[in-house]
């Protein structure tokens, strides 16, 4: 694929991928191997998670349309090798997340893709894009679950930079665009409706109450993270 067509985007933002979508491919060694290496790529270019993570769902049984996605993502590539992280000296005053989520989008299992981007002032350090493993029953739930894994890395980068003697001094924002989940995150009162997500509540609650995270809303227009959760137009 040397001199195949250049795409101006990773990943198709019209359909989605489905198991049993096609026949399945004639090398299934050729698929799994360059998919393993599309996914050792995403640890310097952020903006092929998300489709890389969607070719792996299929590893154990790939079929033609999954081909033809994953060879979609190296056209991508093929016209944008000079993409990469720029990271640039800063001190590690305030981290910044921001989160987002595809309700109920996988077509077979209709679970959700959860997707988040650290920030430690202007560096992009971590990122994730990850079907959740279990279903939720609203949006605002997926949003949550997902949240909470966001506080949890956070937590993670704040406990790995105080043992490297630089300490985040101020609390950690994370921004992401659902209204009730962020009702959620202040609201003490324990809903019906919220008892099968209760140990998400109380641990972002409990960061939250000790001024370790602040949970703040962001526009949809200015949601970067989700080039983790779907397909996006140019």
């Amino acid at each position: 694929m040397e001199n195949c067509k250049i795409m101006p985007t990773p990943v198709d933002s019209k359909s989605k991928l489905s198991a049993n979508d096609g026949a399945p491919v004639s090398d299934p060694t050729l698929y799994r191997s360059l998919a393993g290496a599309l996914h050792y790529l995403t640890f310097t270019r952020p903006d092929i998670a998300y489709a890389v993570q969607q070719v792996c769902l299929f590893i154990h049984d790939p079929r033609e349309s999954h081909f033809a996605a994953l060879k979609h993502i190296i056209r991508y590539v093929k016209g944008t090798l000079d993409f990469g992280l720029h990271l640039y000296p800063s001190g590690p005053n305030q981290a910044t997340c921001l989160h987002g989520c595809d309700w109920a989008g996988c077509p077979d299992t209709r679970r959700s893709t959860s997707g988040y981007c650290v920030f430690l002032r202007n560096n992009l350090i971590s990122w994730s894009a990850k079907r959740q493993a279990t279903l939720s029953r609203s949006s605002a739930e997926a949003e949550y679950r997902g949240v909470a894994n966001v506080v949890a890395e956070i937590c993670w980068l704040r406990n790995l930079l105080l043992e490297l003697q630089c300490p985040l001094r101020k609390a950690s924002i994370v921004y992401y665009d659902n209204i009730s989940a962020i009702y959620m995150s202040h609201n003490p009162v324990q809903h019906q409706r919220t008892k099968h997500i209760e140990m998400d509540i109380h641990f972002l609650r409990e960061k939250v109450a000790c001024g370790q995270v602040k949970i703040l809303h962001v526009p949809s227009s200015y949601q970067y993270a989700d080039i983790f959760t779907k397909g996006l137009p140019r």
